[in-house]
């Protein structure tokens, strides 16, 4: 069996990894022109399913490795004034993070040749003989048995599988940021999380605190390079529904909203990394599932993008790198047929994918400034069973994650 990959985010990787290990060859295509052409290294949540399906799907070699580049997250969630007086306090909570940059160079290592970048999809072919033929806009093609879209929430894959399947926009804009961590800065995350609300912004802090610095070093020692590992403060401000989000002015954004605030919280900001500081829009993608299977799916953003509210995206997408290994395992080793494997991890994934949407709705609105409040969009509204949540492995709103 051969397997080809759209996309090199965290998900599309994991399962990358996972089918190595079970044997089936694998090539990922990415349109970047190389793998740091975009910063992708903001924190995120990881909880107890999103590292299980981690390690399930990398080498056992690489379990501490990963552990040391994960970080704890741990203690009260504090809702705080802008003079940082507390307001309100949420459970304590417990969690790991990990940072995006690193966690996804280590999903890169080994695949050497069978990774490609500057590679944007422009369609597909179904052959006669059940297999699928991906069309590139550099007029070389590939050839495989399945091909998996995990090229995220702007997905070229899922524009051609399902046309209708788009983004909902949520009408949120926030600017996303990272702060080199100091013993002053920290002081302003006791715990699991801070979030600071005035009128109609809100500015939510979570720490990047790496469980072993030396893991970059520990990695080189055993042939994996990672980029350079320094604990950070990351930061995210919710910005009023009519902003325009302009990206390249977006630090002086949050600066201008946050005039008058406390001292601390001006410098975490002011001293800010410029280049990894960007406006963003909240959309979402609603699964629904329109046709029979084929060799063409969907996995991770592509298909159920969630609002960062919810903590819950990565880890959706892990899940689904995990199932689909698990099914594509049993086809190589003969306990079922492949579109069998295909159709039972797009009925699994629609239904707990859809949930975590959701949910990740739902929880938006805990994170609005109390004069903002009030459902973003219908689906905002819809229901949410409590099975359905505990399937996403997260069961409240996290402080730390509006944004992934």
């Amino acid at each position: 069996m051969h397997v080809i990959v759209v996309g090199a985010g965290i998900g599309g990787l994991c399962l990358a990894q996972g089918l190595r290990r079970a044997g089936i060859t694998v090539d990922v295509y990415e349109k970047d022109p190389g793998i740091t052409a975009r910063f992708q290294g903001h924190r995120i949540g990881i909880d107890a399913g999103g590292e299980a399906a981690l390690r399930a799907c990398l080498p056992e070699r690489w379990h501490d490795l990963l552990d040391g580049t994960m970080g704890d997250l741990s203690g009260a969630r504090s809702v705080l004034d802008p003079r940082l007086n507390l307001i309100d306090e949420w459970p304590p909570a417990q969690g790991s993070a990990a940072d995006r940059h690193v966690l996804r160079h280590l999903l890169l290592t080994g695949l050497g040749e069978r990774l490609h970048t500057g590679k944007r999809l422009t369609g597909y072919r179904n052959r006669p003989d059940g297999t699928v033929e991906a069309l590139f806009a550099d007029g070389t093609t590939a050839t495989g048995d399945l091909l998996v879209g995990a090229d995220g929430i702007n997905s070229a894959v899922r524009g051609l599988l399902d046309p209708e399947l788009t983004p909902t926009d949520t009408g949120v804009r926030f600017v996303i940021g990272r702060t080199p961590l100091s013993d002053r800065f920290a002081r302003l995350v006791p715990g699991f999380g801070t979030q600071i609300v005035d009128g109609e912004v809100s500015l939510a802090l979570g720490l990047m605190r790496f469980r072993r610095p030396e893991a970059a070093s520990e990695a080189a020692a055993h042939g994996i390079e990672l980029p350079p590992i320094a604990d950070y403060v990351r930061w995210v401000m919710l910005l009023p529904p009519d902003h325009p989000g302009d990206a390249a002015g977006a630090q002086e954004t949050v600066l201008d909203r946050i005039e008058g605030w406390h001292a601390d919280v001006r410098a975490l900001i002011a001293r800010a990394d410029k280049d990894n500081t960007t406006s963003l829009a909240i959309r979402v993608v609603h699964p629904v599932r329109r046709r029979p299977p084929g060799p063409v799916t969907l996995l991770g953003d592509a298909v159920h993008a969630t609002s960062p509210s919810g903590g819950n995206g990565a880890n959706t997408a892990l899940r689904d790198a995990d199932l689909l290994r698990r099914n594509l395992t049993d086809v190589v080793q003969g306990r079922r047929e492949i579109r069998d494997a295909i159709d039972d991890y797009e009925t699994q994934m629609i239904e707990y994918g859809a949930a975590a949407v959701r949910y990740s709705v739902a929880a938006l609105e805990k994170f609005l400034p109390a004069g903002r409040r009030g459902p973003t969009r219908p689906e905002a509204t819809a229901s949410i069973s409590a099975a359905a949540v505990n399937n996403t492995g997260n069961r409240r709103p996290r402080c730390d994650e509006t944004a992934t």
